[in-house]
């Protein structure tokens, strides 16, 4: 279990789960300082921690203590020219580690 910032926690491996589940392998930081309903990265893990574990979805939850916390498990690693799935543009992420 990975604690958030702001009240929270979540489980790693229901990240890996939701990941396995996109056609992707990587997901975006994409935090934001909004609301959740007027959050414009619904694919990013801001989006998702905040639906997943998050006590205050309408504030920021991937903070890079998250992001840092995540890449100390093994699981993921820092990349910082993934596309973004919502605006194509290049963004900061975590991609996920193939054993």
């Amino acid at each position: 279990m990975i604690a958030l910032p702001q009240g929270g926690e979540f489980d790693e491996a229901s990240l890996i789960d939701y990941l396995l589940g996109t056609a992707r392998d990587y997901i975006i930081q994409g935090q934001q300082n909004s609301s959740l309903a007027d959050h414009t990265k619904p694919d990013s893990l801001d989006y998702w921690l905040r639906l997943n574990g998050a006590t205050s979805p309408d504030t920021k939850q991937a903070e890079n203590e998250v992001v840092d916390a995540l890449v100390a498990t093994g699981l993921f690693e820092v990349s910082v020219d993934l596309q973004c799935p919502n605006s194509g543009t290049p963004c900061k992420g975590l991609r996920l580690v193939r054993p």
